[in-house]
């Protein structure tokens, strides 16, 4: 595959992106390359296209596919592995959104919830006590709400998140009149 300009800015902005967010250069480069063709590719033609090791590649596809973002994909007449990730930007943004709920959001819930549950919880100071409970109530609320969202439709999903700021005036209770 040749990339145009454009789509190499994506490729390699999506990889400096991932990086921000803690995953490797090449693994979010390997996913960005997947989506933006929209088509299954071989590991040999994602090296080629990408100029990275093929065992970087192979490596790199099990750790989508650890993240239920790349899947298998077989194309007829052709006995190597494809791989092809979703082309529905709300279907990827659901699945990273889980999969960090539960790689990370779930397990310090239940760290919490021992520290709290714990026998010697009692020799903590208030202070102490206090900053995990309110760590595990934030914690919990977080992962409560993002449950409902990722239950929304997409549209409506949307009409939310564009709603933003007049959310926050509903809530704090401005009347846009009054401005």
């Amino acid at each position: 595959m040749e990339l145009t300009p454009v789509k190499q800015k994506f490729i390699l902005h999506w990889g400096e992106m991932g990086t921000l967010w803690g995953v490797n250069r090449t693994v979010s480069q390997i996913h960005a390359l997947l989506y933006i063709a929209g088509y299954p590719m071989h590991a040999e033609e994602i090296a080629d296209t990408l100029g990275v090791a093929r065992s970087n590649v192979s490596n790199s596809l099990k750790e989508l596919q650890n993240w239920k973002l790349v899947k298998l994909a077989h194309v007829m007449g052709d006995r190597r592995a494809h791989f092809e990730t979703s082309l529905d930007v709300w279907e990827l943004f659901r699945t990273v959104v889980r999969e960090r709920k539960e790689r990370e959001l779930s397990p310090t819930i239940g760290i919490l919830q021992q520290c709290l549950d714990s026998p010697d919880i009692d020799q903590e100071d208030k202070a102490t006590q206090l900053r995990i409970s309110e760590t595990l109530a934030l914690m919990q609320t977080l992962t409560s709400w993002t449950d409902e969202m990722l239950r929304l439709e997409p549209a409506t999903l949307m009409k939310l998140l564009k709603m933003g700021a007049a959310v926050q005036k509903l809530v704090r209770g401005e009347d846009k009149t009054s401005q």
